[in-house]
């Protein structure tokens, strides 16, 4: 598949995802009133809306200007580690959660490095690119993860599962 191509397709689909999530929260306002439901909520919401604007910098700056998407990538990233790192230093204990969101920060600090070291993808014979689509698929796996375990009940507090 081209690159142009897949980012087309990762772009929407990640912004498709992030609707989805607002009306899942939409139909649960509860949510929102209890600030360590909405923390968790919001990073849902990341997880789906960084990917989205790095795949539409990726087919901005494409192979032609690559300091476009990779300048954006690199500053999204580091949005997405800190707000990932912010809500893991306010995990509850749940192992699951914990080892995703420590999961998630790890990749947005490689799609950091790649951003601004793009010759490490090379070394594995990678376009620079093409390691970043790796990377956000990566993100966007975690990102469901959370999804299903939060909407399942357990990522939740005991009262939202009752």
């Amino acid at each position: 598949m081209d690159v142009s191509t897949f980012y087309a397709l990762f772009s929407a689909t990640c912004f498709t995802l992030v609707g989805l999530w607002w009306n899942v929260v939409q139909s649960h306002a509860a949510w929102m009133g209890d600030p360590a439901l909405r923390r968790v909520v919001g990073g849902i919401y990341l997880s789906f809306l960084l990917p989205a604007l790095m795949g539409l910098f990726a087919q901005v700056g494409g192979t032609e200007q690559p300091q476009v998407w990779r300048a954006a990538f690199v500053a999204l990233s580091v949005v997405g580690c800190a707000c990932t790192l912010r809500l893991l230093a306010r995990a509850r204990g749940d192992r699951f959660v914990t080892w995703q969101q420590a999961g998630a920060a790890l990749l947005y600090a490689l799609i950091a490095v790649v951003g601004a070291r793009p010759e490490l993808a090379r070394h594995l014979g990678l376009r620079p690119i093409q390691a970043e689509a790796l990377l956000l698929i990566g993100l966007i796996v975690l990102g469901h993860a959370l999804v299903w375990r939060f909407m399942a009940g357990e990522g939740r507090a005991e009262s939202e599962t009752a």
